[in-house]
C-alpha cells in the first residue's frame, strides 16, 4: 500500500508549472546574469522588489525579499519580540509560527480563531486588561491550519485595535492568490493608515515550494532596520531564486500557474469534503474557500495521538491538532488536500475513517 500524505501543505508536481519555470530559469541567466549569479544586497533582487511593489502600490524601499515567507517572520519576529513581550495569535496557529515565539520566550495569547477570522470581541477583552502585545500574528486567508478567512468587518476592528492599542499587526498571507471561490477582500496593509500593519507573503504556494522566494511590505523604518537584520543574517538571499521569481511574474506566466493550482485544489477540496461526509459523518468541518487545508473536528474523546498512530498503521498521514495549540484540541486534526489527487483523497479518507472505527468511533 503506497503511503497517502494529507500532512503537508505543498502542491503536487502535477500541478507546478514545471516548463514555466524551466522559461524563466533559461530568461534569467540571459537577460541578466551579472544580477542571477552575483551575491546582491539584504533587499533582494532588485527588479523582483520593484514588481511586489507595484502589486502592492507601496514605494520600492517599504519591501524586502527574502528566503521564503517563514525567514520574513524570523526577522520581524527578532526585530520587535524579546523575552517576556505578549504576543496575540490566532488559536489554533500555525505550528511554526508557535515554536518560533516560544524559542524568543514570547508571552503568547492565544485568541480564538471563528469560521470568519479571530474573535475580535475576546481580543478586545484581553486588551482591556491590560495586556500590551508587541504584534498580533494574523493569518487572513485560508488559515493555516484552520483554513477560515477573516471577515472585511473583522479586518476593520483589527486595524482600529491596533491603533489604539499601539501594536503591530502582522499580516502573514502566503495564501492570498489561492482563492477558488467568492470574492477577494483588500489586505489590511492596503487599509493601514496609522504604520501598523507588517505584510508577508511567499511564492512557495504559487510558484513551487522549492522556489523558497518571501517578502515583507511594512513601514520604511521597519524595513530598514529588518535590513540591517537580513545583511547581518547572509549578507544577501539566493539571487538566482529570486530573478528566475521576476521572470516568471514578469512573463504573464503566473496568472496561468495559478489559476492551474486553483483548480485542482477546488477539485481536491470538493473530494475531500465527500469523502468525510461517506465515511466519517461524525467529523465536523468548514469547507475553506480556498488555500490548502481543512480542520477537522472529531467526538469528545476521539485521541487524534492514538489515531495518528493507526492511520500511520494503515498508510496515511495527517497533522495533530495539538501541534497549532498551546493546550486542547485532542480530538482535532488537519488534513492538507493540496499535495493529493481526488482518487488519493477518496482512497486517504477511506482508510482514515478505518483507523478511527478501529479506536471505536462510532459509524
Amino acid at each position: 500500500m503506497s503511503t497517502i500524505s494529507f500532512a503537508r501543505g505543498a502542491p503536487s508536481l502535477d500541478i507546478v508549472d514545471v516548463g514555466g519555470l524551466r522559461e524563466a530559469a533559461q530568461q534569467a541567466f540571459e537577460r541578466d546574469p551579472g544580477g542571477t549569479v552575483g551575491y546582491g544586497t539584504s533587499v533582494g533582487y532588485v527588479p523582483l522588489r520593484e514588481w511586489i511593489a507595484e502589486q502592492h502600490g507601496v514605494a520600492v524601499e517599504q519591501v524586502l525579499v527574502t528566503n521564503g515567507s517563514m525567514q520574513a517572520d524570523a526577522f520581524l519576529f527578532e526585530l520587535l519580540v524579546r523575552p517576556g513581550d505578549p504576543v496575540i495569535v490566532e488559536s489554533p496557529t500555525y505550528d511554526r509560527t508557535l515554536l518560533n515565539l516560544r524559542n524568543r520566550e514570547a508571552d503568547v495569547h492565544m485568541v480564538e480563531l471563528e469560521t470568519d477570522g479571530i474573535d475580535t470581541a475576546a481580543l478586545r477583552s484581553l486588551l482591556e486588561t491590560g495586556v500590551k502585545p508587541k504584534l498580533a500574528h494574523i493569518i487572513p486567508n485560508f488559515q493555516n491550519p484552520a483554513g477560515h478567512t477573516l471577515s472585511a468587518a473583522k479586518r476593520a476592528e483589527l486595524l482600529a485595535l491596533a491603533a489604539e492599542h499601539d501594536f503591530t499587526i502582522f499580516e502573514d498571507d502566503p495564501y492570498v492568490a489561492i482563492r477558488f471561490e467568492g470574492e477577494s477582500l483588500p489586505t489590511m496593509l492596503s487599509q493601514d493608515d496609522a504604520g501598523k500593519v507588517v505584510y508577508a507573503s511567499s511564492f512557495s504556494k504559487t510558484v513551487c515550494p522549492g522556489i523558497r522566494v518571501g517578502y515583507l511590505v511594512g513601514p520604511q523604518a521597519v524595513i530598514k532596520q529588518i535590513q540591517g537584520i537580513a545583511t547581518n543574517t547572509y549578507i544577501s538571499p539566493n539571487m538566482v531564486a529570486q530573478s528566475i521569481v521576476n521572470q516568471f511574474a514578469r512573463s504573464g506566466r503566473m496568472d496561468g500557474a495559478i489559476e492551474t493550482v486553483k483548480n485542482a485544489l477546488r477539485d481536491r477540496r470538493d473530494a475531500l469534503v465527500a469523502a468525510l461526509e461517506r465515511e466519517l459523518p461524525e467529523a465536523r468541518f468548514s469547507p475553506p474557500s480556498g488555500g490548502y487545508f481543512m480542520w477537522v473536528e472529531l467526538p469528545e474523546g476521539v485521541d487524534v495521538a492514538e489515531l495518528e498512530t493507526a492511520a500511520k498503521q494503515r498508510d496515511v498521514l495527517f497533522v495533530k491538532g495539538t501541534d497549532f495549540l498551546l493546550e486542547g484540541g485532542e480530538n482535532t486534526l488537519r488534513l492538507a488536500y493540496s499535495g493529493v489527487t481526488p482518487e488519493e483523497i477518496d482512497v486517504g479518507v477511506t482508510r482514515l475513517a478505518e483507523a478511527a472505527r478501529s479506536l471505536g468511533v462510532a459509524a
